[in-house]
C-alpha cells in the first residue's frame, strides 16, 4: 500500500501536504519538554482510531502506565486502542531490541507482524547511543542496523532524540540515514512557553519550510499552527472591484474621492483618544447596512467595554453580534502567538463568510514580534485581498502631535492602499483633533487636514454642510508653529510671537523671549 501516510496530527498534515511517504523512517528531535512523546503517542494513537492502522510503542524510559496516564490527560482511550489489539506498548533495553534487530527472525518482528502493525514509535534515540558508549559500541553502526530493520518491518516509524548540541557530528549522521527530520524547540519568554515545530527534511515529498507554531492543548495533544506566512499566494489575476464602501461619514468619503474601493487595506493612524476605534465602528456599522458580514479584532479592548462605549455614540453593537452581521473577536496581548491567532481569524471569516474586517491594534503585532510583524500584516492583506475583502489597519501612533513616519518596522506603503490620519493639533492652549487623508490609491483624494469631533454618530467633521472644503480646514494661522500632521511634533514658542508674525509687528526684543524668527 502506498502514498502518503496520515500522521493523525492537527496541522502537522498540513504543513507536509497531506502527510509522510508510506515507510519513511521519521526523527522527532528537540529538547526536554519540547512534546516529543507527546507527537508520537498522537502519531500512534490516531493512526489507530482514525485511520486503522495499527501501531506499537517502544519505550526505553516510561513504563506503559506513565504512558497511559500521559495519553488520559488528552482524553486518549489508550487503553481502549491495546485491549481492542491496535496498540501495543513494548517496554525494553537498548540491548534487547538491538539484538532482535540483529537476529533475522527475532520476536519483535513476528509480535508486529502478527498485529499487523503499520506504525511504530521509538522513544527515543537518545537511551541506544548511551548504551552504544558505555559499552564501547560503535553507535553509527547501531543506527544503520536500526534503519535496515524497520525497512525491512515495512512499518512508518517515528524516533524520538534528545536534541544535543554539542554532539554536531553524531547528529548530523542521524540526519542523513533517516528520510524526514522534524525539529521542535522550546523557549520561555515573558513567563510564558514558546514551542516550534520545523521540517527540516522529508525525503520523496514536498513540504511547508520554516518555522511553525506548535502547542500541546487539552483534550487534542499536539497542535501545529502553520506558519502565517505561507498562506497567502498572491495571484496574478487578483480580484479588484469598481465599487466603493462609505468610512459611515460621508464627509470623510469626500475627502477620499467617495470612499473606499471595496477589497482595498486601509491604514488608520493615530494616537490614544483621536477615535480610531470609533470609525471602525462607524465603519462597519454602516458597511452591515449594506449587507455585508463583519469583523471586529480587538486586541486593545474587551468586547464589553467596547460594546459600552459605542452604545454612548450611538452604536448597537450588541444587537449586532446578536444578529450575527457583526463578529467580535478578541485575544490578550500577553497570549498572542500570531501563527494560531492567524489561524482563528481564517477559520472564522471562512466559515461565517465575512468581508469587511477592522483589526484594532495591529501595533500590539508589533509589540508581540517586532522581526515578524511586517511580513505578518502582508499575510494578511494578501488573504482578504484575495477574498475581495475591505480591511482597516488602525494603528496606535506614539506621537502626540504629528506622524513622523507610520512605524520604524511599518512604513505603509507597500502594504495599504489608504490611509487616514487621525491626530491632535495643538492650536495655542487648546488641543483640537484632525484628520487627514494622505493617500488613496486610484483616487483623487482632497490634500488637505480637516477638524472633527467625536459625538453620537461616530467622527463628525466640523461644518460639514459647508460645500467650500478650503473653510473647513484646520486654519493654519494664527498658529504659525503648526506644519500639519504628516511633520513631527510642532515646535513651541511664545503667543507673544506668534501673535506679532500674523499682525506683521517686529518681534518684541524681550530678554525672556527667543529672538529668533520663527520657521
Amino acid at each position: 500500500m502506498n502514498g502518503l501516510v496520515k500522521t493523525g496530527i492537527v496541522g502537522l498534515d498540513e504543513v507536509l501536504h497531506g502527510g509522510i511517504p508510506r515507510n519513511n523512517n521519521l526523527i522527532v528531535e528537540g529538547p526536554p519538554g519540547s512534546g516529543k512523546t507527546t507527537l508520537g503517542l498522537g502519531f500512534i494513537y490516531h493512526g489507530a482510531l482514525d485511520h486503522d492502522e495499527a501501531g506499537a510503542i517502544v519505550s526505553f524510559e516510561l513504563d506503559p502506565a506513565k504512558l497511559l496516564r500521559d495519553a488520559a490527560g488528552f482524553n486518549w482511550d489508550l487503553q481502549g486502542m491495546i485491549d481492542q489489539g491496535k496498540i501495543k506498548i513494548i517496554q525494553t533495553s537498548p540491548a534487547v531490541l538491538l539484538s532482535e534487530f540483529r537476529s533475522a527472525d527475532g520476536a519483535f518482528a513476528a509480535s508486529l507482524a502478527a498485529m499487523g502493525a503499520k506504525r511504530l514509535l521509538i522513544d527515543g534515540l537518545t537511551p541506544l547511543r548511551l548504551y552504544a558508549e558505555v559499552n564501547d559500541m560503535n553507535f553509527r553502526e547501531d543506527v544503520h542496523l536500526l534503519i535496515e530493520g524497520l525497512t525491512r518491518l515495512g512499518v512508518t516509524t517515528m524516533v524520538t532524540a534528545e536534541k544535543d548540541e554539542s554532539l554536531t557530528g553524531v547528529l548530523a549522521h542521524e540526519r542523513f540515514v533517516f528520510d524526514t527530520i522534524i525539529s521542535l524547540t522550546r523557549e520561555e519568554t515573558r513567563r510564558r512557553v514558546h514551542r516550534r515545530l520545523t521540517i527540516m527534511k522529508s525525503r520523496g515529498q514536498d513540504f511547508i519550510g520554516g518555522s511553525h507554531t506548535m502547542r500541546i492543548e487539552p483534550g487534542m495533544g499536539v497542535h501545529v499552527y502553520r506558519r502565517a506566512q505561507s498562506r497567502p499566494i498572491a495571484h496574478a489575476d487578483q480580484p479588484t472591484s469598481e465599487e466603493r464602501m462609505s468610512t459611515g461619514s460621508p464627509a470623510i468619503d469626500k475627502m477620499m474621492d467617495g470612499g473606499i474601493y471595496k477589497g482595498s487595506v486601509t491604514l488608520v493612524s493615530g494616537i490614544s483618544g483621536t477615535g480610531k476605534t470609533v470609525l471602525s465602528v462607524q465603519f462597519l456599522t454602516n458597511a452591515i447596512k449594506e449587507g455585508h458580514k463583519t469583523l471586529l479584532v480587538s486586541l486593545d479592548e474587551h468586547p464589553a467595554q467596547l460594546i459600552r462605549n459605542a452604545k454612548s455614540l450611538g452604536f448597537d453593537l450588541a444587537g449586532l453580534v446578536e444578529s450575527g452581521d457583526l463578529f467580535i473577536h478578541y485575544e490578550s496581548p500577553l497570549e498572542l502567538e500570531l501563527d494560531v491567532h492567524f489561524d482563528r481569524i481564517v477559520k472564522l471569516v471562512e466559515e461565517q463568510g465575512i468581508d469587511c474586517v477592522v483589526f484594532d491594534s495591529i501595533a500590539v503585532y508589533e509589540m508581540t514580534s517586532r522581526s515578524e510583524v511586517a511580513d505578518y500584516l502582508y499575510a494578511l492583506a494578501t488573504f482578504f485581498k484575495d477574498r475581495l475583502a475591505t480591511i482597516l489597519f488602525n494603528y496606535e501612533s506614539p506621537e502626540l502631535l504629528g506622524v513622523s513616519q507610520i512605524s520604524e518596522e511599518l512604513k505603509g506603503s507597500h502594504l495599504v492602499d489608504n490611509i487616514i490620519l487621525l491626530n491632535y493639533v495643538e492650536v495655542s492652549t487648546v488641543l483640537r483633533r484632525a484628520i487627514a487623508v494622505p493617500k488613496v490609491r486610484g483616487s483623487r483624494n482632497q490634500q488637505i487636514t480637516r477638524e472633527y469631533t467625536i459625538g453620537v454618530g461616530g467622527l463628525l467633521l466640523i461644518d460639514e454642510s459647508d460645500n467650500d472644503t478650503q473653510s473647513s480646514a484646520v486654519p493654519q494661522l494664527p498658529f504659525s508653529s503648526y506644519y500639519g500632521l504628516l511633520s513631527r511634533s510642532p515646535s513651541r514658542q511664545s503667543p507673544l510671537i506668534e501673535e506679532a508674525v500674523v499682525k506683521g509687528k517686529p518681534l518684541p526684543e524681550s530678554p525672556d523671549l527667543p529672538t529668533e524668527k520663527p520657521q
